[in-house]
């Protein structure tokens, strides 16, 4: 019998699917459709084994659908616009576009090398104009609805990328790409007005039963819905009058300060002279630094202003405070040390005073003695005629009281804030935007798009988009014909990934992003594949972007993923010489590294990643052990959800088992070479005879079909316990 080689049968059948067609989706049928999608990967060279794995998930629940008699819809595409492309250019000095085109051909290559069952014809490319003329087409029907806006705002700068990052990309204090610190920066900029449909994206995550409570908790955490009160704090001998909102009206009456933020309008206007210019300077250090240095020590700085407490009358210092935001809230934040650990740490560092206004059951603590703030539930003291309740009880009365009185009213807010997408820098999609002297800010008319990006720039990574240094920013207005300036900021890439599955359903769509009725045909995506570290960037933009698609006209549907599966990572232990740090494998053979010779440290398993040079080369594993080989060990090393170690010895046992499948099958194939489907009537010989069936006697049915007994009923049996364990495994 010949050996397995899994090069020569996989190339074969690999190539005997894409001439017939196998994987090309055709229109759902009497059975249903099935729309099964991996989040589409940045073209950056090469695969990875986490590629790997999310494509083999998604490979097999694509192929048990096509088996079950569904008409499967399971495409591939590039989200290939991006930072990556333009540092390659600068580093490398090829061009983006160029660098992109390449690494899409290869990697195109390796993914139909794997064998993933992808129907290649509805494939897409963010950066191809033919796509990003829709982004472009979208942004202005947004603008035309108010969901798209410009304004002077603070934005999160990144100095390594140089560029604006959105909230959702600073983690803590880092940018998510290249882990720089975050400065704060004043720049006009585009915004997406998100915030728009916080509730219904809050609300709708009660309807997302196939998603991980993982992912809906950390949506809901970041759209961070408050209920609570609105109140106005007077400023002593001013006109003016401070806004808190409060999540916690029970504790107003143990208010000793309200803090502001650093670039509260209010503080300028209502400092004392004498103090002005400590709080100047506080406010400009602390509005200087970076994320990790301003969630340090709390500081503040006394204004000299007092406000009054509405309920008490009392006079309460104001202070600018480093840990109050101005995006957050009011930018005003009324301070009860007693019942909050942040105000207690404040108001002992400055010697403020703390007023107790919830008590235990078991007696009021005395503030001076107090070692950290109560935050329970308890009775409410020192509250006047609220003295007596639950707090819980207090602050709905509270809150009535206030609103009665003219005082407050109660509210909503989110922590969610409006998505800012300009972005400067030059690989992505151009806003459809010019500026005119005369007319302001003109949007292109739909017929001129799209605005193409043009190739001839000079790449340098410094300062603002190079866009604005090239002929592209030379534009005549469309509204008057006069000389206009063209907007240079791109979009957010994560713009791109926000809509490319409604685009998968009809990506030869001339017309319109998409088909209306393709749209209705194939979506929702029935089962979405990928990352929990998208859980509220990708994720939460993608359900943004489709309701408000829908909010257009353009679609029906309000949810576009009805299932989510974040499969884990691919870890693998690290290798690190102590003279030139993490080292490849092949640069760490025997277990010392081959440019000094010096013994290599095996550090924790952790996720692959280059920076750590823990990765695995996928057409390594191919060349050596096959596709077959490396998709069953990425599928048998751990359940998908589950992070998974690399193991050389598991891909070793994952090729044994193949090769022990190719013997079992090559030495029974005669017998299964004649076998034929059961069909109810005896099977005849030869000779005329019927052929015999387990104990050697054919068993009549009432209706004359031979009826299974022995082995071929033990076989049948066998064969539908398989099915049903393999579909439930599945």
């Amino acid at each position: 019998m010949e050996k397995y080689d899994p090069k020569s049968i996989e190339l074969r059948w690999q190539g005997i699917w894409e001439g017939d067609g196998a994987f090309t989706t055709r229109d759902p049928g009497g059975n249903g459709k099935y729309y099964v999608l991996e989040m589409f990967p940045y073209p950056s060279g090469k695969i990875h084994m986490g590629h790997v794995r999310n494509y083999s998930i998604g490979d097999v629940v694509a192929r048990f659908f096509m088996m079950k008699g569904k008409d499967v819809l399971h495409p591939m595409g590039w989200d290939s616009f991006g930072l990556p492309a333009e540092n390659a250019a600068i580093q490398h000095g090829i061009h983006p576009a160029e660098w992109t085109r390449q690494n899409i051909v290869f990697m195109r290559n390796q993914l139909k090398r794997l064998g993933f069952s992808y129907d290649w014809k509805r494939e897409v490319a963010t950066c191809a104009p033919e796509y990003y003329r829709w982004n472009q087409w979208l942004f202005l029907k947004f603008f035309e609805k108010g969901l798209a806006y410009k304004k002077r705002s603070s934005v999160n700068w990144c100095p390594g990328c140089s560029t604006v990052l959105a909230n959702e990309q600073v983690e803590g204090g880092l940018c998510w790409r290249c882990d720089s610190p975050v400065e704060e920066k004043k720049l006009d900029q585009w915004f997406l007005r998100i915030t728009d449909y916080a509730e219904e994206l809050l609300e709708c995550t009660q309807g997302l039963t196939g998603w991980p409570e993982r992912v809906l908790t950390m949506q809901r955490n970041w759209i961070g819905k408050s209920v609570g009160v609105e109140v106005s704090f007077p400023v002593a001998g001013s006109i003016e009058a401070i806004r808190i909102f409060t999540t916690r009206p029970d504790t107003i009456f143990g208010v000793t300060f309200v803090s502001l933020a650093p670039d509260h309008p209010l503080v300028e206007k209502i400092t004392a002279p004498q103090r002005l210019e400590e709080v100047r300077e506080f406010s400009l250090r602390v509005l200087s630094m970076t994320g990790r240095e301003a969630e340090a020590e709390k500081e503040g700085v006394f204004t000299g202003a007092y406000c009054v407490n509405p309920l008490t009358s009392e006079k309460v210092p104001v202070y600018a405070a480093n840990f109050v935001l101005m995006d957050y809230g009011t930018g005003a934040v009324m301070a009860v040390p007693a019942h909050d650990g942040r105000d207690f740490e404040f108001a002992r560092k400055y010697n403020l005073p703390v007023k107790v206004v919830v008590s235990p059951l078991d007696g009021e603590p005395d503030p001076a003695a107090m070692q950290a703030a109560y935050v329970d539930d308890g009775v409410m003291v020192n509250s006047g005629q609220f003295d007596g309740m639950s707090n819980t009880e207090a602050m709905e009365g509270i809150a009535e009281f206030l609103e009665r009185r003219g005082l407050g009213k109660k509210g909503v807010t989110y922590r969610l804030r409006d998505w800012g997408i300009s972005r400067q820098r030059y690989w992505g999609c151009p806003i459809p935007v010019v500026y005119c002297e005369g007319c302001g800010t003109v949007p292109m008319p739909y017929e001129d798009l799209p605005v193409i990006l043009p190739e001839d720039v000079l790449l340098t990574g410094k300062g603002l988009s190079p866009l604005a240094n090239c002929p592209f920013v030379n534009a005549k207005c469309p509204r008057c014909g006069g000389k206009a300036r063209r907007e240079t900021d791109t979009m957010d890439t994560f713009v791109d990934s926000s809509w490319y599955f409604l685009r998968y359903t009809s990506p030869e769509s001339k017309d319109l992003p998409f088909d209306k009725k393709e749209a209705k045909v194939w979506m929702p995506v029935d089962r979405y594949i990928g990352g929990i570290e998208h859980a509220v960037m990708h994720l939460l933009y993608a359900r943004f972007f489709t309701k408000a698609i829908r909010d257009i006209g353009l679609a029906d549907i309000s949810e576009p993923f009805a299932n989510l599966l974040t499969q884990g990572m691919v870890c693998k232990e690290s290798m690190k010489c102590p003279e030139h740090g993490y080292l490849f494998p092949e640069e760490a053979a025997g277990g010392v590294c081959r440019q000094c010779g010096k013994a290599v440290e095996v550090g924790a398993v952790e996720k692959m990643s280059k920076s750590r040079k823990n990765i695995i080369d996928p057409d390594r594993i191919i060349e050596t052990y096959g596709a077959d080989t490396t998709r069953l060990f990425s599928l048998f090393a751990a359940p998908p959800e589950k992070d998974l170690d690399w193991s050389e010895e598991g891909v070793e046992g994952s090729y044994r088992f193949l090769g022990r499948v190719w013997r079992l099958v090559g030495e029974n194939m005669e017998a299964l070479k004649a076998a034929a489907p059961y069909d109810g009537y005896p099977a005849i010989t030869g000779d005329g005879k019927v052929a015999m069936t387990g104990d050697g006697y054919p068993a009549m049915t009432g209706d004359g079909k031979v009826a299974m007994t022995g082995f071929l009923r033990d076989i049948r049996r066998i064969t539908h316990m398989t099915i049903r364990k393999v579909t439930q495994d599945i």
